[in-house]
């Protein structure tokens, strides 16, 4: 506390007076005491009066106020001795050293570089107190609202100190519940697939996306905003998103509310010029709203981009794409105008990137469909910042334009937070065709900051291990090309349904490229040393012939089409996939084999939906060799649920043995619903289905056949195409260690030698 013997000024509460004839008299002299560390001449040139001057009481109070405002000084005092002013000062100590006690969640090197004080800087309690609120904000974004840091002083000689703050981390505040208010078309399962917060739940510890983080809702608000704008609700709008802390402060609520508005279609698609020489006719190609398909403005964005692509490659490099949006309330259809026009002349200088420490430069500039030189366009630059944002690299990104060396030259700025790439998962569960099954993966999706996505996965059950590598290059050669390998061994005891094990060891090179934007293809070449071994002796004479090892040279390709509002929880749309391999470029065996599947999605009310599939295949041998035990199809409840796992098909009457089927087929009809007075907090749902499918063509040739009971030398061959039908019901659950579901089903129709299986039941947790 600073105080004035003299004056009338009012300092720490108390008015002292001053004789009226000392008011005005000349300073003689000014003298510093108590300084340690400071000159005299420093404190001198702080104050508002000097030698030879008259004494003035408002100036020595300004000079109080200068000299605390230094943070120099902990105490001041100025008085008056006859015609001498004497300032008398405590000064501030000198911190030795900074530490912090008690972390473990945040390293001590982020919380000294989040502090301001430092060693060799002068300590103030006003600077404590904000570095005390700048550690607590750290921990705040790390979701700790519950901690708390108390900062201790420890003096030390020649006036120095040691700074300790004594941090209390408390427990993570998370997300117990996440809620929407005003949503009709999606449910509240389904929205909480979008967002990027999860719920609390008992598996969260290795991720951090249960843990609240107000940075996080932002980008939550825009992906549901993005996700009704892909699904036809261009009116949309996330008008309000709350965190509301619970009593007893464990954990956030958050609700988001929602106004859909109606479902659009797109109506028609025109396009015109402003710029006398373009044909808007030549580049009708590049449109992609089809009229009667449903809204979707991601749809808009690439067609705008590929509009622009193409007229600029057309010669025209600074046009521009403005989209015109026209719709009919009535017909809840909108009709695009795409309006071509000459945009300014304008260069790119040069394009900075920074905040990619780990990331390489070259990983963020092939998302630019532009390079230093070129014309400058707003839209491909939106285009490249939307690309670097779906890599799933960085928390955050923006570019920024700023003039250049010229008036037609401007600087590209590309400002980028890097996020956590890297991810440990542990899987667990049980299911009745496999009893408990788990799997442990690692992966990296920016593989030594390249963008190369790697993957190691080990998985297994009492039946089953498994073993995964592979690598993908999303860019390969710098093209929308996705280059890759997996490395893979396998190993599955059919014990209990055949009779054998089998092991599966090999490799794959794969290309995967889009026709278009819904259609997607990929190729590979696949080689693998396969083995049928530990034969039982009671297994049929089929099986035993087939022990031994061969090799396999193939070569595959796969067609995807998805149609489908959601890949995760889809309500409404078309899957379809159809696949081919070929056998036979060297190894062992010669065969061609299909598959095909397809999927469709009804929704019949906003919380119902109706489900079909379709699942078909076949393989055949040809250069006249047949088909090895290994590679037929086995088949049972993952296809017509209500019967075991292989538990139709050919089977051998003398050993009960499946055998395998070149041909398949199997349809699911089902219907979706919600358990009625369930709450949709809890993420529980009903279905009922009916499946048929069917599986047929052993191939045997050259094993002696017979039907005498308990003869294993030969082979009692039973071999239907006829249909096997089922019907039941479902529960399932949306649970906190994942999905779970049961399944109950009644067969109708079937083979008498077909094994039955009237529940299954399977669960399986990812963390």
């Amino acid at each position: 506390m600073a105080v004035i013997s003299s004056g009338g000024v009012c300092v720490g509460g108390a008015l002292y007076s001053v004789p009226a004839q000392a008011q005005g008299a000349t300073i003689r002299a000014i003298n510093v005491q108590g300084n340690k560390r400071v000159e005299p001449e420093t404190v001198r040139s702080y104050l508002q009066f000097s030698v030879g001057s008259p004494y003035d009481p408002a100036k020595v109070d300004g000079s109080i106020k200068a000299l605390f405002a230094t943070g120099l000084f902990s105490d001041v005092r100025i008085d008056r001795s006859g015609a001498d002013v004497i300032v008398t000062i405590v000064e501030n100590p000198v911190i030795n050293q900074v530490a912090f006690e008690g972390n473990s969640e945040i390293d001590t090197e982020t919380l000294r570089n989040e502090v301001q004080l430092k060693p060799r800087s002068v300590f103030t309690r006003a600077r404590v107190q904000a570095d005390v609120q700048r550690v607590l904000d750290v921990y705040r974004r790390q979701g700790r609202y519950a901690a708390t840091v108390e900062p201790k002083i420890i003096e030390l000689e020649q006036d120095r100190v040691n700074l300790v703050f004594e941090i209390n981390e408390g427990a993570a505040t998370k997300v117990k519940g996440i809620h929407f208010v005003g949503n009709k078309a999606f449910s509240d399962s389904q929205l909480r697939d979008v967002v990027s917060t999860t719920e609390k739940g008992w598996f969260d510890f290795l991720k951090g996306t249960a843990v609240y983080d107000p940075d996080r809702m932002s980008l939550d608000r825009e992906l549901l905003r993005q996700y009704y704008l892909k699904n036809g609700y261009a009116d949309v709008q996330v008008t309000a998103a709350n965190a509301e802390l619970d009593r007893d402060g464990s954990g956030f609520f958050i609700t988001y509310s929602i106004e859909e508005g109606e479902q659009y279609e797109f109506g028609g698609s025109n396009i015109e010029s402003t710029v006398a020489s373009i044909d808007p006719s030549k580049f009708k190609g590049d449109v992609l709203t089809d009229e009667g398909d449903t809204y979707n403005a991601q749809l808009i964005d690439k067609s705008v981009e590929k509009l622009t692509l193409a007229v600029s490659q057309d010669g025209y490099a600074f046009a521009r794409v403005r989209p015109q949006a026209v719709p009919d309330p009535v017909t809840r259809k909108i009709a695009l105008n795409y309006v071509i026009e000459e945009g300014p002349r304008v260069y790119i200088e040069r394009i900075n990137v920074t905040g990619n420490t780990r990331t390489k430069d070259y990983v963020i500039r092939r998302e630019f469909k532009v390079a230093e030189g070129d014309a400058y366009n707003p839209l491909m630059v939106d285009q490249a910042k939307k690309r670097l944002t779906n890599l799933g690299l960085f928390k955050a990104v923006e570019v920024k334009r700023r003039p250049g060396s010229a008036q037609d030259r401007v600087v590209l700025d590309v400002e980028l937070v890097e996020q956590s790439t890297g991810e440990l998962s542990f899987g667990a569960g049980y299911s009745t065709a496999e009893g408990v099954i788990g799997d442990v993966s690692i992966t990296e999706r920016n593989l030594m900051g390249n963008g190369q996505f790697l993957r190691l996965q080990l998985s297994g059950s009492l039946e089953r291990l498994q073993v995964n590598l592979s690598f993908t290059e999303p860019r390969f050669l710098d093209r929308n090309l996705a280059a890759g390998f997996d490395l893979f061994h396998k190993e599955v005891d059919q014990t209990s349904q055949s009779g054998f094990e089998s092991r599966r060891t090999g490799g794959s090179l794969r290309l995967g490229f889009p026709l278009s934007e819904k259609l997607w293809m990929q190729t590979a070449y696949t080689a693998s040393r396969d083995q049928i071994f530990n034969v039982s002796d009671y297994a049929s004479q089929a099986i035993r012939q087939a022990e031994g090892t061969s090799y396999t040279s193939l070569v595959g390709t796969t067609l995807t089409y998805d149609l489908r509002n959601d890949p995760k929880n889809p309500t409404k749309g078309l899957w379809f996939q159809t696949g081919a391999d070929f056998a036979g470029l060297g190894g062992d065996v010669q065969y061609i084999s299909l598959a095909a599947e397809a999927r469709g999605y009804y929704p019949i009310t906003d919380n119902i939906t109706f489900v079909a599939r379709a699942v078909g295949g076949s393989i055949s041998g040809w250069g006249g060799q047949d088909i090895r035990l290994i590679d037929l199809f086995f088949k049972g409840g993952e296809t017509v649920r209500g019967f075991d796992r292989a538990g139709y098909g050919p089977r051998d009457l003398n050993t009960g043995d499946a055998l395998g089927g070149q041909y398949y087929w199997a349809t699911t009809a089902e219907v979706r619903f919600p358990i009625p007075f369930v709450p949709d907090d809890l993420g529980i749902s009903g279905a009922v289905f009916a499946d048929a499918g069917s599986l047929w063509g052993a191939s045997i040739n050259g094993v002696p056949q017979g039907c005498s009971a308990g003869d294993t030398s030969q082979v009692c061959l039973a071999d239907s195409s006829k249909i096997r039908s089922s019907v039941g019901a479902s529960l399932m659950w949306a649970s906190p260690v994942g999905p779970i579901r049961m399944d109950f089903a009644k067969v109708l129709t079937k083979e008498s030698y077909d094994d039955e299986q009237f529940f299954r039941f399977g669960a399986a947790t990812k963390f």
